[in-house]
Formats: structure tokens, C-alpha cells, sequence
């Protein structure tokens, strides 16, 4: 089923300010997407409208074009995930998984038919007649997707799912519900402030901060197109270096005193931007070992970070601008050392200072 949401806003009673406004969405039928950002941006709240348990105050809701905004939860289509699992405590997993067929009326073959096919995806047969208290949170967590799946609704909603399980499941986890969209390919709107999750997890990422959409798009575009200073401070671990400076003469010179000049294509993208502030930024990864004919800088090693396969150095500059350098493990890195690098151009992203957007 596509969802639709077309100037979207919120307003809560006794509130002067929106919630979150001008949102507009189209999730395409079988996508995953994922709605990220921080705590409090909004996003929680976008999903509850699409659900139903929270009312529109402007604009559209559509499910295949239909207009959603005064039908009922109920009559929605939707099966919804929560963070906190909702299990009743007092039934057994196969009547936890069976309840909303139940209050359906459905005949007992076909409950039982859709229990035990959920049950086998999601590895779960053996504990159909356990309580939650004697399974983990994990399982637990694989009781409410499987109360949700064997409504065989046209819409998943997912609202942090996995944000009470411990790092190793939650990793575990990620992947199964890939493979469990992947299997049951249905549109799937999922939210959360783990951008690992939205990484790893989403066909389609929309990204909120103080209830307004910063970009939407595939994961890699958050990545290696970041829309704005936002998007590229948020997206990543570590996040993207940012160096504030000007242009000079097709040169960024940075207020770090160093100075790069870009490659042929930034450099037409700036050419408007001739005496004025913008700002560069580069991933960690993009910092080259060694001393090239230009775009050189020299920093000092401050904090090492070991990872195995890689190591995080967190460098200073001469003026105590800080920036993080990531080399592969195996690399001798020593603390206090001094330490030369150069830039892959092909690795810049430069912002307006002013507006904050992407240039180029």
C-alpha cells in the first residue's frame, strides 16, 4: 500500500507552536522507511497520525489514495509495533499472537494457520505455549511482531522496537527484520533515533529535526549528500568534520589556517561564493595519510581510539580546532605526535554558512 502525507501538521491543544508542519511524504508500496532524528523532533508524533491515535490538525493522510484522516484505527489496515512489546502477561505467546484474531472473529483454523506461520519465520514454535515473563526481551519482541503479522495488515508501523534490547540483540535483530520484510513485502514506516538502524535497515530514510523533514532519500545519499550542516553533523559515526572559513580567489581557506583547493566541479559550484563564508566538511575516513603537493594539514594526536580493523585519532590543530581522523588499525599512531595528512578532494562537501545548504 503507498502512504501519502500531504502538508501534514500537529498542533496539540494549549499549544502556540505545530508539532511538526509542512510534511510532505510518499512511501511507496513495500517500502521500509525509516523516519529518524532526535528525541523530540517530531517523529513519534508522525507516526501516531499515520496510526490513527493521534488527530490531524492540517493537511492529508492517503492510503492508496484514499483519504485517511477521520477512519479509524480500526478500520486502517495497519498493525503497529510498540517499544514496550504490550504483552499481556497473563496469556501464553500463541494467545498473545492470536488475541486480535480472536476479537475478530476469525475462524479458529485460520488463527491457528497464521500463529504457527509467524511462529516458524520468526523461530518462535518452541515457546508458543510460554508467558512473556519466561521468554527475553528479544523474544518478546518477536511475540509483537508476530501479533502484528498475522493480521496481514497492508501497513507495518514500528515505533523503536528495538531500543530496549542490549546492543548484541539489538544487532541481531536489525538483520531479522530485514529478512522479515524482505519475506512478508509489505510497506513498512518505522522510527527511531538510532542512525545505525536507519543505516542499515531502510529503502527510504526521511530525516526530522524540530518537527520539519531535512532530507529524504536512500541511505548512501544521507551519507555522501547530506542536505544541509543538519544532516551532515547527524549522519555518520563519527560524525563529519566541519572546518567554518571563505573563499578566496576558487580557494577555501579555512579560519584553521590551512587552505584547500578544490576540484573542478566544487570549484564551479563556488564561484558565486567569492569572498564569502561556507563551510567545508569532510568524513573521517576522507584524511589521507602523508603529505601530497597541496591540501596538506598537520595536527596533533590528542585521544586514540582503537577499534580493531580501524582506529579513531582525535587530532588538534595548532589554533586547538579539533577534528577526527580515522586510519586502519594496523597504522603506528603514537599520542602527542605530530602527524601529516592530505584531503581527498573528491571526499569535500561544502555548505553555506548562512543558510546552512548544500552547495553544489
Amino acid at each position: 500500500m503507498k502512504v501519502e502525507l500531504v502538508n501534514i501538521g500537529k498542533k496539540y491543544e494549549g499549544r502556540e507552536q505545530f508539532t511538526i508542519r509542512h510534511i510532505d511524504l510518499e512511501i511507496e508500496d513495500k517500502d521500509f522507511c525509516v523516519i529518524l532524528g532526535p528525541s523530540g523532533c517530531g517523529k513519534s508524533t508522525l507516526l501516531r497520525m499515520i496510526a490513527g491515535l493521534n488527530s490531524i490538525t492540517e493537511g492529508d493522510l492517503l492510503f492508496d489514495g484514499k483519504r485517511m484522516n477521520k477512519v479509524e484505527p480500526k478500520d486502517r489496515d495497519i498493525a503497529m509495533v510498540f517499544q514496550s512489546y504490550a504483552l499481556y502477561p497473563h496469556m501464553t505467546v500463541y494467545d498473545n499472537m492470536a488475541f486480535s484474531l480472536k476479537m475478530r472473529k476469525e475462524e479458529k483454523t485460520v488463527i491457528h494457520d497464521r500463529v504457527i506461520e509467524a511462529a516458524e519465520l520468526l523461530q518462535m514454535t518452541d515457546y508458543l505455549y510460554s508467558k512473556p515473563s519466561e521468554i527475553s526481551g528479544g523474544q518478546r519482541q518477536r511475540v509483537a511482531l508476530g501479533r502484528a503479522m498475522v493480521r496481514k495488515a497492508a501497513v507495518f508501523l514500528l515505533d523503536e522496537p528495538l531500543s530496549n534490547l542490549d546492543a548484541k540483540l539489538r544487532e541481531h535483530m536489525r538483520v531479522e527484520l530485514v529478512r522479515l520484510h524482505k519475506s512478508l513485502e509489505t510497506t513498512s514506516v518505522y522510527v527511531t533515533h538510532d542512525q545505525t538502524e536507519a543505516m542499515t535497515m531502510a529503502t527510504k530514510i526521511v530525516l526530522l529535526n524540530d518537527g520539519k523533514v531535512q532530507q529524504v532519500g536512500k541511505p548512501s545519499e544521507f551519507y555522501e549528500k547530506p542536505a544541509n550542516l543538519f544532516v551532515a553533523g547527524f549522519i555518520g559515526s563519527p560524525t563529519m568534520n566541519l572546518f567554518p572559513g571563505q573563499i578566496e580567489d576558487g580557494v577555501f581557506k579555512a579560519d584553521d589556517d590551512f587552505t584547500v583547493e578544490p576540484d573542478q566541479a566544487d570549484k564551479e559550484s563556488l564561484a558565486e561564493y567569492q569572498g564569502k563564508r561556507v563551510v567545508m566538511g569532510i568524513r573521517s575516513e576522507r584524511f589521507l595519510a602523508g603529505e601530497a603537493e597541496k591540501n596538506n594539514i598537520s595536527v596533533e594526536v590528542d585521544v586514540i581510539e582503537m577499534l580493531g580493523k580501524e582506529q579513531l585519532l582525535y587530532c588538534k590543530f595548532p589554533n586547538g580546532k579539533e577534528c577526527v581522523i580515522s586510519e586502519p588499525g594496523h597504522f603506528k599512531y603514537a599520542i602527542d605526535e605530530v602527524h601529516h595528512f592530505h584531503l581527498d578532494l573528491e571526499g569535500l562537501h561544502f555548505f553555506d554558512e548562512e543558510t546552512s545548504e548544500r552547495i553544489g
